[in-house]
Parts: structure tokens; sequence; C-alpha cells
């Protein structure tokens, strides 16, 4: 068996301790990252009654897992991925690349054809350790994911997006300020303080 290396044996210690991993498998969700969108909710209520809502990069599922919950059957999820999802009541699920149109159009297709009121991303890349690689990574994650939402939300929409900080950051605020009436950036308590994601909140989108 290859030895692991410091990095990823230090992270699988933090992991094991990590009070929201633990909190997680205690009351049933399938990964931490799930309060970062609880915490944003209890302050946006993005999460609405009667929305219609696309998960990205929705894999293990975490994120479409809590809206179900939220909505209650009162409104519709289509979450997609690349990666399969085992099955999450209330969602649909498919799987893909959303850059494709084919994709896109089964997305759109499982929502009636219509467009969305809210667009969730929490994708992140397979980080490599090289610093400049993966920021960029993360921008192109992140650039492909806003123009998304600028392509299917309603007038007065809005998007969640994961974002890092460092080259590239600013570019994508600037572009959401075109579309968004208002944007703002949220750190959730769930955010490892070491990390330099943090979240694009964009909300009232207008069409340019």
């Amino acid at each position: 068996m290859p030895k692991r290396s410091k990095s990823s044996a230090r992270w699988l210690a933090e992991h094991a301790s990590d009070e929201y991993v633990k909190r997680a498998q205690r009351e049933g969700w399938r990964s931490r990252a799930v309060f970062k969108l609880e915490e944003i909710q209890q302050r946006e209520r993005l999460l609405r009654n009667g929305i219609r809502c696309v998960d990205l990069g929705a894999a293990p599922g975490g994120w479409s897992q809590y809206a179900a919950r939220v909505l209650g059957g009162a409104g519709r999820i289509v979450a997609t991925d690349i990666l399969p999802m085992d099955a999450i009541p209330g969602v649909e699920f498919v799987q893909g690349d959303f850059r494709e149109e084919a994709v896109l159009a089964e997305v759109l297709g499982r929502l009636g054809g219509t467009k969305v009121d809210l667009v969730l991303s929490d994708m992140a890349p397979n980080m490599s350790g090289v610093d400049s690689v993966d920021q960029a990574r993360s921008m192109m994650l992140a650039e492909m994911a806003l123009d998304f939402a600028t392509r299917v939300l309603v007038p007065g929409g809005d998007a969640l997006l994961k974002l890092f900080q460092g080259e590239g950051f600013d570019q994508i605020i600037r572009e959401a300020r075109v579309h968004f009436g208002r944007v703002a950036t949220k750190k959730p308590k769930a955010s490892r303080a070491r990390s330099s994601e943090i979240y694009l909140l964009a909300r009232q989108f207008r069409m340019v």
C-alpha cells in the first residue's frame, strides 16, 4: 500500500476530528458541506416554497439533500454531476457535463422546459497541490457556473457559487455585478478557516 503524504495524513486526521463531520454523521447528512448552505439559508432564505432549483456538481448530494428537506416537496430540484449520485427523495438527477447542450437540455426538461429560480454550485476541482493550477481550475468552474446561471435564471433569480480567493477572484465578482442587482461574499462557519474557499451570493438576476 502506498505511503500517505504528510498533507493527506494531516487532512485525514483533521477530517476525523472535525465537529461538522461528526454532526453530519449523527444527523444523516451526506457531507459536512450541508452546514455551509444551512447557515446561508437561515440568513438569506434562498430556498422558498415553489422554487425551481438546479444544483451543479451535486455529488455526493449534501446540498441537494438539504434543499429537498427545506422545500419538502413544495418545489423542484434537479441535481447534476459528471459523477454518479445515489438517489435522494425529491431530487431528480442528471449525470453528465452541464456544459454540453444535451445535458443542459435534459436538466431544463426535468424542470418542464422553464427557467429556474436558484442555481447552487459547491463545485471544486480535484486538487493537485500546485496553487496556481488549482486556482485556475477553481475559477474555471466558478466561471462556468456563473455562465450557466445567466443562461437559465428567471429575472430576479439567485445564485450561490463556490469561489476561491486568488487570481481571477475580483474578475468574477465584477462579472456577477453586471448580471445581478445584489452581489456579496459569504464565509460560513463550516468553511475551514485555513481554506481560501468563499461563496458568491448573487441575487436579483437581470437580463443584460
